[in-house]
């Protein structure tokens, strides 16, 4: 659709609206807000609050922000009301650019427009951005903050297109968790339409946009109570209207361009305070307690982390165990990116502090630090002294981030000569700027059960694994936490999904490494990646195969044979392709699956846990037909019957995998392609392996 044809139709139906709507009625004094819990992804969360806050969305599918557009345009295809009584109004342009261009015209024309994007998506919005920020339209840009495509492209998370568009003049504002998705989700649409400083709200690509948590939701009447309609009545004055025409737009000459840049400072000073106050509504209303600068950890503490995004959630309960080891650890949460407080973050500090890390999630070649490390440098500089600050990069694409890793960090403000601009997660064996870490520290909290699920891409199990999490979220006390592990290739590819399960909140934003049940979806996969790598002593394997006991002494290597039997697991076989096969299902097997790890879970009482499956195969199926929901449900009836736990042989416990000998291969396919093609086995390569600038060999297939 036209661009100028989009937003003429924008104008004509807001400025109506605007006309229907009532400002005589004051926005209600703030009440108890009524308490509902969901168990949803993050970019659930951030759309609950974009489309209340919202009339238009002008959006472009990129991952992994696609879904924020999808969830979007179903809720108005069903005519959900946002808090100005409308629905709102999604438009899909046939670019990134073209939307970022609706969205001006829109908020020009007098409509709360918001986006969805990343990555290079975000990178084609960034002259509208500046255009949007000059002229001083509010408005929320929602980014799942994903990698740049520089020597490859790479759909993973991390921080490197947000810090490619702070320069446009956005406030900033990071989301650490699926809760913050959806809290600071309704701080940004706050403060932007007080402040009239447009805002760019981000969180971690896949770690948060995709992860799974049960959250406390926030009615739309609620958000309504905390909303500035006055300043939403002058928005809408100040739209371009040909009842009181002006002009805008123009070319300026060296004579008034510079002043004019210089004229929005008092607006940009002020931003701040009014996200300080926006911080305090919500936190008044849910309880919930948010700062541009967020502190965890001792108030006496030696050494510190500055960090944002998903990151922060590991690294508060990594220091929460190590302080209960007699440590003096602590976290500064960075919340307000942009406009960067310098007075709060120094407050944010505790005095005892002698060296403080600052973690940043990109790269920036050639520049003295990056963008996060040299702003807290500057910070410190101005205020005139400070503590010994140490840079380091880590996590770029989505790379793990666990806490042997935060210890490490840690650990190196301990060391005689701490390393300075350092990674942290790779093997630098070229110029040598990586960590060592040593593996085995576990912070997660006592009674948290975990399980890791290695299927096929299209074959059901990340679905199964989303509904089971909803299930025991929605339908218990405890917390649940869901992130999977994707595969780029999707449909076909490997997918790894982590599951946990617990009494407290669940912060532990890394992948699961001691499971206590796994289960394996395609039986050759236990020949081919190492599925039972850290499963703890007695933990639960199943697996799918139509393999005999007889078989299995053939069919699994031997040093997974080993496994079960040293780690005394409780070894289960289900036949689930039979059973889909026979049924109608084809090659749809997570139903069976998810039907075995509720019985041998112990999560649920299995009876209780059948039935709600069963109900959410009725909702999740029932568009589709009463035959496709009576064979799901004929799926999970037929399932137990057929789970066969294994009496592991003696004989077992003397297996050892037998070798083949490999054909002789190029430096590049041993150290590279074939570690990328058996993860877990062996050790990831080091730099030295990869080329410099992204090419690789040709005949590299294993």
């Amino acid at each position: 659709m036209d661009t100028a044809f989009t937003i003429l139709i924008i104008y004509c139906k807001t400025n109506r609206l605007y006309r229907e709507f009532t400002f005589a009625k004051k926005p209600q004094e703030v009440k108890e807000m009524k308490k509902r819990m969901q168990t949803i992804d993050g970019n659930t969360a951030a759309t609950h609050v974009a489309y209340a806050m919202s009339e238009v969305a002008a959006i472009y599918p990129i991952t992994p922000s696609s879904p924020l557009g999808e969830i979007a345009d179903g809720w108005a295809s069903k005519g959900r009301k946002n808090i100005f009584g409308q629905v709102l109004d999604v438009k899909q342009m046939q670019s990134e650019a073209g939307a970022a261009g609706a969205v001006h015209g829109a908020l020009a024309a007098g409509a709360l427009t918001t986006t969805f994007t990343a990555s290079q998506g975000l990178l084609l919005k960034i002259p509208n951005m500046y255009k949007i920020s000059g002229e001083l339209l509010p408005s929320v840009f929602h980014v799942t903050a994903r990698a740049i495509s520089a020597h490859a492209l790479s759909i993973f998370g991390d921080h490197q297109d947000v810090m490619a568009a702070r320069q446009t003049g956005f406030a900033m504002i990071a989301s650490a968790s699926v809760q913050e998705a959806q809290d600071l989700a309704l701080v940004a649409h706050l403060a932007t339409v007080e402040a009239r400083v447009p805002f760019m709200h981000f969180y971690d690509g896949f770690r948060t946009s995709h992860e799974i948590q049960k959250i406390e939701m926030i009615e739309y009447e609620d958000m309504a109570s905390l909303f500035n309609f006055e300043a939403y009545k002058a928005f809408k004055a100040r739209a371009v209207n040909p009842e009181h025409p002006d002009t805008r737009g123009t070319a300026q000459n060296p004579d008034i361009y510079f002043q004019g840049r210089e004229a929005v400072n008092r607006y940009y000073l002020k931003v701040p305070a009014i996200v300080k106050a926006c911080m305090k509504k919500v936190g008044d209303l849910t309880g919930r307690r948010y700062n541009a600068f967020d502190y965890a950890g001792d108030p006496q503490a030696d050494h510190i982390i500055v960090a944002m995004g998903s990151a922060c959630e590991a690294i508060e309960e990594s220091i929460d165990c190590l302080n209960a080891q007699g440590h003096r650890l602590g976290l500064v949460k960075v919340r307000l990116y942009r406009p960067f407080d310098t007075q709060a973050f120094l407050q944010a500090i505790p005095s005892t502090v002698e060296a403080v890390t600052v973690l940043d999630r990109t790269k920036e070649p050639g520049a003295i630090g990056e963008p996060l490390y040299t702003d807290v440098c500057t910070a410190f500089m101005e205020y005139g002294e400070g503590p010994k600050i140490i840079g380091g990069r880590y996590g770029l694409s989505s790379k793990e981030f666990n806490p042997s890793m935060i210890k490490a960090v840690y650990d190196n403000m301990n060391a005689m000569a701490p390393k300075n601009h350092f990674t942290v997660g790779i093997d630098d064996d070229v110029t040598h700027t990586s960590l060592e870490v040593t593996k085995g520290f576990d912070p997660a909290p006592e009674g948290t059960i975990s399980a890791k699920f290695w299927g096929l891409g299209s074959d059901g199990t990340v679905g199964a694994n989303q509904s089971a999490i909803k299930i025991i979220g929605d339908n218990t006390d405890k917390y649940a936490q869901g992130y999977f592990a994707y595969d780029s290739k999707k449909s076909g590819g490997l997918t790894v999904s982590h599951l946990r399960f617990g009494d407290v909140k669940i912060k532990s934003t890394y992948l699961i490494e001691n499971p206590d049940f796994v289960a394996c979806h395609k039986s050759n996969y236990v020949q081919i990646y190492d599925v039972l790598k850290g499963i703890k002593q007695g933990g639960t394997f199943l697996l799918n195969s139509q393999w005999s006991v007889k078989d299995m002494e053939k069919q699994i290597p031997g040093d997974v044979r080993k496994t079960i039997y040293d780690k005394k697991l409780n070894f289960y076989n289900i036949d689930a392709v039979a059973i889909a096969e026979k049924i109608g299902l084809g090659n749809r097997i997570n139903m069976i699956m998810q039907t075995c790890f509720f019985k041998l879970s112990n999560v649920l009482p299995v009876e209780q846990a059948i039935q709600l499956l069963k109900d959410d195969i009725k909702v999740m199926f029932g568009k589709k037909g009463d035959a496709v929901v009576n064979m799901n449900i004929e799926a999970v009836d037929q399932t137990l019957d057929n789970l066969i736990k294994v009496d592991v042989p003696e004989s077992w416990k003397d297996g050892f995998r037998e070798e083949t000998s490999a054909e002789s291969a190029t430096p590049f396919v041993e150290n590279v392609m074939r570690k990328i093609n058996a993860p877990g086995r062996g050790r990831p390569a080091g730099k030295s392996a990869f080329s410099v600038d992204g090419v690789f060999e040709q005949g590299t297939e294993i």
